[in-house]
């Protein structure tokens, strides 16, 4: 499963009810590449796919494909402000390395 926190479900709502046409809901995933062999996606989507694990956190659905699960079962997006930046921050205990600049990731 993948969780996300109160703080990363309200800044994405935030983000999300801003588009027009406003999306069906937000796809993360893990996609090959990145110093380290894997990085993380977000992405907003119209329409899950067919074989689409949903997660619904209030009215926020996510979506993650089966491939990605794999990698992203246990994880957990947090949204985090500090002096360096703000963004999205993964946690997830699957992972064994990261590159310098904290993008990518293996498992």
């Amino acid at each position: 499963m993948v969780n996300l926190t109160e703080t990363a479900v309200s800044k994405v709502r935030e983000i999300l009810d801003s588009q027009d046409p406003k999306p069906a809901g937000l796809r993360i995933s893990v996609v090959g590449g990145g110093c380290s062999g894997f990085s993380y996606s977000m992405a907003f989507e119209n329409a899950p796919s067919m074989l689409d694990k949903t997660y619904n956190y209030g009215e926020l659905k996510v979506f993650v494909d089966q491939a990605s699960m794999l990698y992203l079962d246990g994880a957990e997006v947090d949204y985090v402000e500090t002096l360096e930046g703000s963004g999205f921050k993964f946690n997830n205990p699957q992972v064994k390395s990261t590159c310098g600049c904290g993008s990518s990731f293996s498992v």
